[in-house]
């Protein structure tokens, strides 16, 4: 039975992938897209836990206020 080649990736690997993440992004970018990533997960999650209807949830009080300032 054939399992992904993904299970097998080792040390060395590993180093490759970093090395060339170096070299196409530089040493100051990554930070940046890390924290990006970090924001875009953390506000996902923030949406799953409102839920599919947050907009119309009369509970979610600071959303109401600016959806009725702007009407």
């Amino acid at each position: 039975m054939y399992t992904s080649g993904l299970l097998f990736i080792g040390t060395n690997e590993i180093i490759i992938i970093v090395v060339l993440a170096l070299l196409l992004f530089g040493g100051k970018k990554i930070p940046e897209l890390m924290r990006g990533l970090g924001r875009g997960v953390k506000e996902f999650k923030e949406g799953q836990k409102d839920g599919p209807d947050a907009e119309n949830n009369p509970t979610n009080t600071a959303n109401n206020d600016t959806v009725n300032n702007q009407r």
